[in-house]
């Protein structure tokens, strides 16, 4: 998210450009030369059946694992070699699909970690108003511990810790991954919301494309560690053979 006008960003301009990426486990290569473009203030999608390579792009992308050959480009700086912490700290924020909360203290403290890299207590304070404006339950729970709290709830919260770290790109990885189907479109209404209205970039990584189709503004399609389709969100829509895509 922007803090200030001059790091606004226009909504024409690539925010995270990803040019012939190689990643993988040790010496294996799982993802084979991927690139693409992520626009600010839009939702990119990657669909792909699960175990085409779509997790470890974005850990490749976050600086989780290493980059075997191609570059990575965040707001026109080269991040390759960048570690993890520089990237969140420039604005790049990865929720994976594990929970990625802190368990075993409250909510109100899970926000306060999140902006741990924050020393502006007025720009903490807005964001953490943002936040509870976004999920009210929240707010209700501040003094509840974290792993006590339902899936959903958790999911609401770790996006909130993004927030409060001050993401800028958001790369959220399978969202949907055991929650209610009402609870996963909340969750994206809030993302929508965030992107409309603040300016936020989200990389939506699915495998479950029913719900995410309908908020993608471009898609990407994944399958054995490569892309092989590309489309906007209005031909994604429709489209009526995505059991062939995949």
């Amino acid at each position: 998210m922007p803090t200030s006008a001059s790091e606004a960003i226009t909504e024409t301009t690539t925010v995270l450009r990803v040019s012939g990426l190689e990643a993988g486990y040790a010496s294996k290569p799982v993802v084979h030369g991927v690139s693409m473009e992520v626009p600010s203030g839009k939702i990119t999608a990657v669909f792909g059946h699960n175990g085409a390579g779509k997790s470890t792009t974005m850990k490749a992308i976050a600086g989780l694992l290493p980059c075997f050959a191609g570059t990575v480009e965040l707001f026109g700086e080269d991040v390759t070699a960048k570690p993890a912490s520089h990237r969140v700290a420039r604005g790049l924020v990865a929720l994976p699909q594990e929970k990625a909360v802190f368990s075993s203290v409250s909510v109100w403290e899970n926000l306060e970690l999140g902006a741990a890299i924050v020393d502006d207590r007025t720009l903490i304070d807005e964001r953490r108003e943002r936040v509870v404006a976004l999920f009210p339950r929240l707010g209700e729970r501040r003094t509840q511990l974290a792993g006590s709290m339902s899936g959903g709830e958790q999911r609401m919260l770790s996006l909130g810790i993004a927030l409060m770290a001050g993401a800028r790109v958001l790369l959220l990885d399978e969202p949907s991954l055991g929650l209610a189907p009402k609870v996963n479109q909340n969750l994206l209404d809030a993302a929508r919301q965030l992107v409309e209205q603040d300016g936020l970039s989200v990389v939506l990584v699915e495998q479950a494309i029913g719900t995410a189709l309908e908020y993608c503004d471009h898609v990407y399609v994944m399958r054995s560690g490569q892309f092989v389709a590309e489309c906007t969100g209005d031909e994604a829509r429709a489209r009526d053979d995505w059991w062939e895509v995949f």
